[in-house]
């Protein structure tokens, strides 16, 4: 491997753990990164979403306390996240590289608008409030949670937005609440696709996952989440998350005018 390519992906991955400790959004640096020093669009996937999933079992573990109060929530959406999130996985798997890499930069398009999208929705929650949890608001929540899902084993970036919408919905209140259940859904829906990655690897297409760059990248994020975690009050969340945004819409025109030419 050319040092400049391990320097580069160490450098974005420290960034990238940076970034989801203060506000979310980090595969919006990790994966272009690894397009940057050549990899196809699934092995930058698949990559950088199991040297960044180490990070985010350390966010759970850490805001774990956050849970109580919401077992209820966690029973009926923990099983069709699971679902949903194989189900993507299965499905970016199975996309041929060609049609994926085209998919790319829309893709980080779709990331890029949630996460712009966070504070705007999160006011307008605020307004509209919760709503009695009957059956048929659960029955919404499960099937909005599985789309969430095969999003999420798809490719991921952007899915917390989503989940804290759909739970404020439902009628829950409490951001620390929420927030704790969402690290828990995601770990979910990323932890079934990383399985799915690695079984296809070990058993029937070696080649995507780059375990060189998965080792850098996953001490250099957990390196970059400490970090992150001691500037969040200094830098601000908003700061950040406006800082990502506009990386995503750069790069989003330049993905687009890498692949279509426009």
């Amino acid at each position: 491997m050319h040092p400049g390519h391990a320097l580069t992906v160490m450098a974005a991955a420290f960034t990238a753990g940076a970034i989801n400790s203060i506000a979310g959004g980090g595969t919006l640096v990790s994966f272009p990164s690894l397009l940057g020093i050549g990899l196809t669009g699934q092995q930058a996937n698949v990559t950088s979403t199991i040297a960044l999933w180490p990070g985010s079992i350390g966010g759970f573990w850490g805001h774990r306390e956050n849970l109580a109060g919401t077992r209820e929530f966690a029973l009926r959406l923990m099983p069709v996240s699971l679902l949903g999130g194989a189900l993507g996985a299965w499905l970016m798997l199975v996309t041929p590289q060609k049609v994926f890499d085209h998919l790319v930069p829309w893709l980080i398009l779709a990331a890029t608008v949630l996460l712009a999208a966070n504070d705007p929705v999160n006011k307008l929650l605020k307004k509209v409030g919760g709503h009695d949890r009957t059956s048929g608001w659960w029955m919404g929540a499960m099937v909005f949670q599985f789309i969430v899902g095969i999003y999420g084993g798809y490719f991921g970036a952007g899915i917390g937005i989503l989940m804290l919408a759909a739970l404020s919905l439902l009628g829950l209140t409490d951001i620390h609440q929420m927030n704790g259940l969402k690290n828990l859904l995601a770990l979910c829906i990323n932890g079934v696709a990383i399985f799915a990655f690695l079984l296809t690897e070990f058993l029937r297409h070696p080649g995507n996952v780059q375990w060189v760059l998965v080792g850098l990248m996953a001490v250099a994020a957990g390196l970059g989440g400490l970090f992150g975690s001691h500037m969040a009050h200094r830098v601000g969340r908003t700061t950040v998350r406006a800082g990502v945004v506009t990386i995503g819409f750069v790069l989003t025109a330049w993905y687009f005018y890498k692949t279509y030419g426009i």
